[in-house]
């Protein structure tokens, strides 16, 4: 991802990317052990299952430095898991629009 990606363009630009690494593999990618990882899709389930927990006690504790330091990981991991199940950026876009 570069510096100068505008705001509103960071989350597919992060999609963008994790896809490219599910089709590439480089082995220096912290992404590419989670598609690769000997655990699977349960490694993946793990860290949100952390990272979820981590931002729960972030907000707990009203540290806002934290919260969105954590809930950018858990967002990571979530993106990570929807590539992990062909879903896209579009197709969770379109289920968040379907509820206005």
């Amino acid at each position: 991802m570069d510096a100068d990606t505008p705001t509103d363009e960071v989350l597919d630009e992060l999609f963008s990317t994790i896809e490219s690494r599910k089709a590439d593999l480089p082995a220096d990618s912290y992404t590419t052990t989670l598609f690769t990882h000997e655990k699977g899709e349960n490694y993946v389930l793990e860290k949100l299952g952390e990272e979820m927990t981590e931002t729960i006690l972030a907000a707990k504790d009203d540290d806002r430095e934290e919260l969105l330091y954590e809930s950018s990981d858990l967002v990571y991991h979530l993106l990570v898991l929807l590539s992990m199940k062909d879903a896209s950026l579009d197709d969770l876009r379109e289920e968040l629009k379907s509820r206005f």
